[in-house]
């Protein structure tokens, strides 16, 4: 299994400039993802290739602080996409190989469950936050 490149801001950036001008109807955007959501069944993983990571250290070490600025909370579909904050510091960056959408992903752990969760990737919601 090969390690996805890490992703720095501007290749971040260009990949979400470019998700977010897609228009085309694909299956991967049936269910609405403009905030964390659970894997639906509708997005066939299938067609989703891994683009690169935002973990930019071990897991252990990366820190559970959220950036929310302006009030938003975790599930809103307008809170922003800091990259050096939780849980964007965990996602992988999935790219739709049909229609070039990309998703930011990770997988959710408690005590007795995972949970996979994915969020369209928006150039308008990214901040450059330092921690």
């Amino acid at each position: 299994m090969t390690t996805p490149p890490l992703l720095d801001f501007a290749a971040l950036s260009e990949l979400a400039s470019r998700s977010e001008a897609v228009s085309v109807p694909c299956a991967c955007n049936a269910t609405p993802t403009d905030g964390w959501q659970t894997l639906p069944l509708s997005i066939p993983e299938a067609q989703l290739r891994e683009a690169g990571t935002l973990a930019e250290q071990p897991q252990d070490d990366a820190t559970f602080a959220e950036y929310h600025p302006h009030g938003t909370r975790y599930w809103s579909e307008n809170a922003p996409i800091a990259p050096r904050f939780f849980p964007y510091n965990r996602c992988t960056v999935s790219e739709c190989t049909v229609c070039g959408r990309c998703y930011l992903r990770y997988v959710e752990g408690g005590g007795y469950f995972v949970d996979q969760r994915i969020r369209h990737l928006k150039a308008s919601l990214l901040v450059d936050a330092a921690l």
